[in-house]
């Protein structure tokens, strides 16, 4: 936790100030590396400060920039059971729309601020927008399951530079002094309101036009954001020749890798890992692409990555760390969504709790602006893992009558507690790279891109994976207690078996049908313990976290008053 305890109490200096701007998972680091290679002789850019009106409108254009991105990547996710009629697919054939979307999208950032360096901002900002359009546009025209991937594939690799502009617009809307406190918190708190928004919105979407609906609509924030990149124009760093010609090979590497990977991580449970030979074949051909990509960076003079400080121990446990938070922080994304929808809630029943969770966000995010703009940035984290564990531990006594309403309290602190972890990361993490210096922006982009892209991936699996062993142990130890000399369980089976009775004379026939309805509810019951013991063990995970937090902290403490007396001696003796 000692990375991410530590915050910017002096603030940068004037010439980092100006051009710094990070970025969230993908998007976080990509936008602090605008300036990443700016050449030491020039001359930083005279900082410009808005008037408050033209700043909302900055704010304004971030906040959709966010949310047309976002949505591109959460409306299908919240309505792939409403999609697979639209689409004639199953529900794991519609996991690989989600697939081939992130395959791209995971390493894209890594070349694209390089290009936004050589090529400059206001033209990368420009084309950005103008490809997201287009690839909206394509959504229009998918008819079956097969064009569907196409697109999906090529709005991963839209999607990316959006995110980065996104985030540009949100600093720029702050004075060089704010861009790394306020600028940042809210740029990431706005990569957290697509989510919930798209499960608020989907079912008016779905009940008006389908899957084109819903693109529809993501096409028109598209075009409507598409005027405000030309109307108001980001400041941006000189641009410099930074891209060499192994660096085109080295991305292709590593891009391929992390598109493998990515694969690998999102199917992986559903067709589950032993089974599908392919999968293994994914994961051998990821780990071969990047241990080639890792043999030609290291024989490289000037490389992409500087993998030897990417793997010092300070950054692996910076980046355990934020594994960590991202376990975590899925039990909203991942396990909570995934409950309702096993005990049979669909969109249209979770609206109001959705928006309580999108309120929760936002109050989490400003709570954290602010907290962010005083010597008091441990207290985020302590908070945010008090949230989320207490959150979870709550949900962990759901039944199969839990209804949303008993999760309104649990789910908000989920949110609010995920809304407050991740802007002091990012800023604590940004300082020791600018104390390294700017060239090592690109090596911070691929820890940050790997935790947050890669690792929610690697944690939705985990998590996937560990609901799905344990609903097979509870299944097991239910179906032992089913025997039909029991005369609670030959109750049962008849009242199941009672309505059907009016179609099926046939007695045995009517048992059978009764026995499959108990074996349905006792599979679901199962399902319920399973996730009920995710949510125990997210619980656990955020209390251990913040046990190795508070004596980190007080390790740091107690090292800081030993420190100052010693400090103070000295002069004495000289």
């Amino acid at each position: 936790m000692s990375v991410l305890s530590r915050q910017n109490e002096d603030p940068l200096p004037s010439d980092i100030r100006e051009t710094a701007q990070p970025e969230l998972p993908a998007a976080a680091m990509s936008a602090a590396a605008s300036s990443a290679e700016k050449p030491v002789s020039a001359a930083p850019a005279a900082p410009v400060v808005h008037s408050r009106g033209r700043a909302a409108l900055y704010i304004f254009t971030s906040t959709l920039m966010a949310l047309t991105q976002g949505l591109g990547m959460n409306l299908m996710t919240a309505n792939i059971y409403q999609l697979q009629g639209s689409l004639s697919a199953t529900v794991n054939e519609l996991a690989w729309l989600s697939a081939v979307y992130m395959a791209p999208y995971a390493s894209m950032s890594i070349g694209l601020f390089k290009i936004r360096t050589q090529y400059g901002l206001r033209p990368f900002a420009e084309l950005g927008i103008v490809c997201f359009v287009l690839a909206t546009i394509a959504n229009l025209f998918v008819s079956d399951f097969h064009s569907a991937l196409v697109v999906r594939f090529i709005s991963g690799m839209a999607a990316a530079p959006l995110s980065t502009i996104g985030f540009l617009y949100m600093l720029e809307a702050f004075p060089p002094e704010k861009k790394l406190t306020l600028g940042l918190s809210l740029s990431l708190t706005n990569t957290l309101l697509a989510a919930p928004l798209a499960r608020i919105i989907s079912p008016s979407l779905i009940e008006y036009g389908g899957w084109h609906a819903l693109y529809t609509f993501e096409m028109a924030l598209a075009l409507i954001a598409l005027p405000f990149i030309y109307l108001l124009p980001i400041t941006a760093p000189p641009r410099l020749k930074v891209i060499q010609k192994m660096d085109i090979l080295s991305y292709l590497v590593l891009a391929a890798g992390f598109g493998c990977l990515a694969v690998f991580l999102t199917l992986g449970r559903l067709y589950w890992w032993f089974e599908a030979w392919w999968l293994g074949a994914l994961l051998a051909s990821a780990i071969g692409l990047l241990i080639l990509f890792g043999v030609i960076e290291l024989n490289r003079q000037s490389p992409l990555i500087d993998l030897r400080w990417v793997f010092s121990w300070p950054n692996l446990h910076m980046a355990a760390v934020l594994i960590a938070f991202r376990t975590v922080a899925s039990e909203q994304s991942t396990t909570a969504a995934n409950f309702f929808m096993q005990i049979g809630l669909t969109n249209d029943q979770t609206v109001t709790l959705y928006t309580i969770i999108l309120c929760a966000s936002i109050a989490g995010g400003l709570f954290c602006a602010m907290l962010m703009t005083t010597r008091h940035v441990d207290l985020a984290h302590i908070l945010a893992l008090i949230l989320i564990g207490a959150g979870a531990y709550m949900d962990s006594n759901s039944t199969a009558l839990t209804r949303p309403e008993q999760m309104y309290l649990s789910q908000a602190m989920v949110a609010a507690g995920a809304a407050m972890f991740l802007p002091p990361a990012m800023a604590a993490g940004l300082k020791m790279v600018f104390a390294k210096g700017m060239t090592y922006i690109v090596n911070f982009l691929v820890i940050f891109l790997f935790t947050q892209s890669i690792g929610g991936s690697m944690a939705s699996a985990a998590l996937g994976t560990f609901v799905t062993l344990r609903e097979k142990f509870h299944s097991s130890v239910l179906v032992e207690k089913i025997v039909m000399s029991d005369p609670l369980v030959a109750q049962r089976i008849s009242q199941l078996a009672a309505s059907y009775g009016k179609v099926i004379t046939d007695k045995t026939l009517l048992n059978a049908e009764g026995l499959t309805l108990l074996g349905q509810q006792v599979s679901r019951e199962a399902y319920i313990l399973a996730y009920n013991d995710t949510f125990l063990m997210i619980a656990v995970v955020s209390a251990v976290s913040l046990l190795l937090l508070l004596l980190h902290l007080g390790w740091r403490f107690i090292a800081a008053n030993v420190a100052k007396p010693a400090e103070a001696a000295v002069p004495q003796q000289a």
